[in-house]
């Protein structure tokens, strides 16, 4: 049946198919016992030509997994090894999720089209192959929340309850079901490569650096392919941290498995958003040693690439990829001043003088215990508020040599009383109405106010 309605900007693809059986398990997705509709992406369904299809044929293909004409025939079961808590782990893949479809967006980039929670694979291990409803909601406030806040990530795409109540053991049992698909550049993940290295194979290994050149990092592969795809990751890896670190997200697990090739933000689980500027704050219970804290997420995505970088040479000399792990702490830098100035919308000035205003912003966060949005909010296009902490007394001195960017303060969302936060207690408030009656009106306004926000800051450009 015929389902996709708008095929002027609708342009399926299977690209991955390329990479030969080596890479991936077909696999059936679950039958479910009910399909009932919770979010759909318009926005993000625009760009990659479904936003015409009608509420009957996005469950069909993203709740029964009825294959998009001319993409992927087959769901596939991605293949990956990785260092959990810098443990290796090879017995790991696609557990709960497969990769459904590709597709072009407008701008002619490969889009995937992966799942979560659609039913076991050869990779389940002892897990159940689903995902909570609890869960998939996690993800969309996480998703739309840090899109708003100019972070490259992955957006939740789909959520269709359905209707399976599962046990787990963190949260009240039984629970509501889901499965959640999101819309992202990539799912190759650095533990792709180290599976092949661990398994010894170079063919396989050339086929994937190839396929990541060309239809992820979309660049010429120059005289050496591996090491312009090692620079290409450690680029996107500093930009994406660098990002986190403005917005104050912590993910929670930075494993080797949970890191994009395309350098972007993915795979949610237990995050956090700052309640105050602490470096040593965590976002998973199980992280006791404070691994992947809030001040130690850049020297964990760095240890990550050095592992990226042992698995590429298998096909390449190390001394190859070097230069690239070596510009880590100039790209993180460039990359938080670049970010931070863009929140603050004032214009860009020479690096000391932004680094000085970033880091006494950093240290007035710090004494005063601010919630960090409303510190971002408050000196927003050089503002001063009234009655300003002590703390940021440094600050106020230098904000006067930096000048408001255009159309900093124009949208009306700059006059509010605060900002818009995504705090843990907010989440389990929006959550608390649909777990106790089914009313998801919280969620929408929530949504629809984050959006607001993401309006007023990309009414300002980064130049």
């Amino acid at each position: 049946m015929q389902r996709v309605t708008d095929k002027s900007s609708y342009r399926p693809e299977k690209a991955f198919l390329d990479l030969g059986g080596d890479f991936h398990d077909v696999v059936a997705p679950a039958a479910f016992p009910a399909h009932r509709l919770r979010y759909r992406n318009q926005r993000a369904a625009a760009e990659v030509g479904l936003e015409g299809l009608t509420d009957a044929a996005w469950v069909g293909h993203f709740g029964r997994f009825e294959p998009l004409p001319g993409s992927l025939p087959l769901a596939l079961a991605l293949r990956y090894h990785g260092h959990q808590f810098r443990t290796y782990n090879p017995e790991l893949g696609d557990g709960r999720g497969f990769l459904f479809a590709q597709l072009r967006d407008g701008a002619g980039r490969l889009m995937d089209l992966g799942t979560k929670g659609s039913g076991r694979t050869p990779w389940s291990r002892f897990g159940d192959g689903r995902l909570t409803l609890k869960g998939a909601v996690r993800e969309i406030l996480a998703t739309e929340m840090l899109e708003a806040l100019g972070v490259t990530t992955s957006r939740t795409f789909s959520v269709i309850e359905t209707g399976e109540a599962l046990e787990r053991g963190d949260e009240p049992s039984p629970t509501r079901s889901a499965v959640l698909v999101r819309l992202s550049h990539s799912h190759v993940r650095y533990g792709s490569f180290q599976r092949l290295a661990a398994l010894q194979m170079p063919e396989a290994m050339t086929r994937l650096v190839d396929y990541a050149l060309r239809e992820i990092a979309r660049t010429e592969p120059g005289p050496d392919p591996v090491a312009t795809l090692m620079a290409y990751a450690v680029e996107g890896a500093a930009r994406m941290v660098a990002q986190w670190h403005v917005a104050g997200f912590v993910h929670g697990v930075l494993n080797t498995d949970n890191m994009n090739i395309s350098g972007e933000s993915f795979d949610y689980g237990p995050w956090r958003f700052l309640p105050a500027w602490d470096s040593g704050f965590t976002a998973a219970y199980f992280d006791q040693f404070g691994l992947y804290a809030f001040g130690r997420q850049a020297e964990a995505v760095h240890w990550n690439l050095v592992e990226l970088a042992k698995a590429l040479r298998l096909i390449a000399p190390a001394d190859s990829l070097v230069p690239a792990l070596q510009r880590w702490p100039e790209l993180m830098g460039a990359a938080v001043r670049r970010q931070a100035m863009w929140r603050l919308g004032l214009k860009r000035a020479d690096a000391a003088a932004e680094e000085a205003l970033v880091r006494a912003l950093e240290v007035g966060m710090g004494e005063s215990g601010i919630q960090p949005d409303a510190a971002w909010f408050a000196f927003r296009g050089g503002r001063v508020p009234d009655g300003l902490h002590p703390a940021f007394a440094a600050l106020a001195d230098l904000l006067p040599g930096f000048e408001p960017a255009p159309g900093a303060l124009d949208h009306p969302y700059w006059a509010d009383r605060g900002p818009e936060t995504m705090l843990i207690d907010e989440v389990e408030a929006l959550w608390a109405p649909i777990a106790g009656g089914d009313d998801w009106s919280r969620l929408d306004r929530k949504i629809e106010a984050v959006r607001r926000m993401g309006s007023a800051l990309a009414d300002v450009g980064d130049d």
